[in-house]
């Protein structure tokens, strides 16, 4: 049965090595959980090793290490209290220039691998009357220029945790969707760099078509995350959400995201369309992109 205390619990938190995931897995320890941190590599793990906390190898995209996760907790005589689906990458371009593959890539990582855990870690949650706890983001209901790929597999996160939630609760499970908005983490400098790799890739008309757009994307991507929350205050929200006897269903983080998901369900597309054009407005490039772009290209291919 979930209760507010962790203390004899175990919570599985992924993509656990930096950002929000770290900050989750150090405040669900101060409360006294045992945190199967989920990490990409054995350095990572180490950096994050503390009492309470026990880094775990896990790509959730391969099967034999979701496996040896599960096999781990059933070795183990405390319930599972909660999984708190975090891991994620951020992969941006347009909808006409992104490889296929890297759209097969973020629904891999950010839809496919959440599932595939939680299918694999129910049976527990359903003993212990745990939860699952979704981390969306802002993209999950509004998707910018450049978004597609992204928020279209956080938009499948959201419906299925709608989904999930429906058929668990009945049975004693709570599933929780956390939708972040800005937040001071390494990702969304990653993401840009992967844009702007990406970007000088484009043919020449793709350049002139959309050069402009990646930049200002980019620029608005820099702007709101140096702007943002931190992963602490990101990791509060989590905890709540992980330890609150009666959860909500969805949880905010930060006012961008409070205001633009108010806004997406109550304002018209066309309107939606317009506050977006705005709001890149003033990061387009002054200068010819295309010079800008080419100069990337030559890097890549060098």
């Amino acid at each position: 049965m979930t209760t507010s205390t962790g203390k004899g619990s175990i919570v599985v938190v992924t993509g656990a090595s930096t950002g929000i995931g770290a900050s989750t897995a150090r405040a669900l320890s101060r409360h006294g959980f045992h945190v199967l941190a989920g990490v990409r590599r054995a350095g990572d793990g180490d950096t994050l090793r503390a009492n309470g906390i026990e880094p775990v190898i896990l790509d959730i995209t391969e099967p034999t290490q979701v496996q040896a996760l599960a096999a781990r907790i059933a070795a183990d005589p405390r319930p599972l209290h909660a999984l708190v689906n975090n891991a994620g990458i951020q992969v941006n371009g347009p909808v006409e220039t992104l490889p296929m593959a890297q759209w097969r890539r973020v629904f891999d990582v950010n839809l496919f691998g959440h599932v595939a855990i939680t299918q694999t870690l129910l049976p527990a949650l359903l003993r212990s009357e745990g939860r699952v706890i979704n981390i969306s983001s802002i993209g999950g209901k509004l998707a910018m220029p450049t978004y597609g790929a992204y928020a279209g597999a956080k938009f499948a996160l959201e419906a299925v945790s709608d989904a999930l939630r429906r058929e668990v609760s009945p049975l004693g499970v709570e599933v929780v969707v956390i939708q972040p908005g800005g937040v001071r983490t390494q990702m969304a400098a990653r993401g840009v760099a992967t844009a702007n790799h990406l970007a000088a890739q484009m043919t020449s008309d793709q350049e002139t078509r959309y050069g402009g757009l990646v930049q200002a994307v980019n620029s608005l991507m820099d702007s709101g995350t140096a702007s943002g929350v931190t992963s602490e205050l990101a990791a509060r929200v989590i905890v709540k959400a992980v330890m609150t006897p009666r959860p909500r269903t969805r949880y905010t983080v930060g006012r961008d995201a409070a205001l633009l998901i108010r806004l997406a369900r109550v304002l018209p597309d066309r309107a939606l369309d317009h506050l977006s054009a705005r709001s890149l407005r003033s990061h387009h490039p002054r200068t010819p992109t295309v010079g800008v772009l080419s100069r990337l290209r030559v890097g890549v291919s060098s």
